[in-house]
C-alpha cells in the first residue's frame, strides 16, 4: 500500500488551508510535491500581504521554485483545495508542472469556467480530491463573514 496518496497530500493542503483561515485569510491551501516529497507549503497570503496576486498556488510556484533551484516544476504535483483560477493557472502553465489535483471546483472563477485548455498540454489534471472537506471549509469561513 502506498502512504503517499493523492488523499495523504491533500490532507496536506487541507493543513495550509487552516494556517490560513486562523490568519482569516480565505481558507486555500496548497504543497508541491517532487518525487513523494513536499517541497513547498503555501496558503492564501492575499490580505496579510495586501497583494491580490498572493494565492495558494502562487506562493507554492515561487516556493518550489526556490527550494528546487529553478523555475520549472516538470516531475512536481501541486495539491491545492480549490481549481485555480486564471491567474494560477496561466502561472502553472509556465512552470510546466507535470500533475495538478484539486479538491473543490470553483465555478465562478476556477480556469475552467474560461477556457480548460490554459495549462500546458502535458499538464494532467485530477478534480475531487477530499471535494466535502475542501469545499466545507470554505464555505464555512463565507458562511461567517456573511
Amino acid at each position: 500500500m502506498d502512504l503517499f496518496t493523492d488523499e495523504y497530500f491533500m490532507k496536506e493542503a487541507l493543513k495550509e488551508a487552516q494556517k490560513a483561515l486562523a490568519k482569516d485569510e480565505i481558507p486555500i491551501g496548497a504543497v508541491i510535491v517532487s518525487n513523494n516529497q513536499i517541497i513547498a507549503r503555501a496558503h492564501n497570503l492575499t490580505q496579510t500581504l495586501n497583494d491580490v496576486t498572493a494565492h495558494a498556488e502562487m506562493q507554492a510556484i515561487t516556493s518550489a521554485a526556490n527550494s528546487i533551484g529553478g523555475k520549472y516544476l516538470i516531475n512536481c504535483s501541486l495539491y491545492v483545495t480549490l481549481e485555480p483560477c486564471i491567474m494560477c493557472a496561466g502561472a502553472l502553465y509556465w512552470s510546466q508542472i507535470t500533475k495538478i489535483v484539486y479538491g473543490a471546483s470553483d465555478n465562478k472563477k476556477g480556469y475552467t469556467t474560461i477556457n480548460s485548455g490554459i495549462l500546458h498540454p502535458k499538464t494532467q489534471v485530477i478534480k475531487g480530491i477530499l471535494e466535502n472537506e475542501c469545499s466545507n471549509i470554505i464555505i464555512d469561513f463565507f458562511k461567517k463573514k456573511r
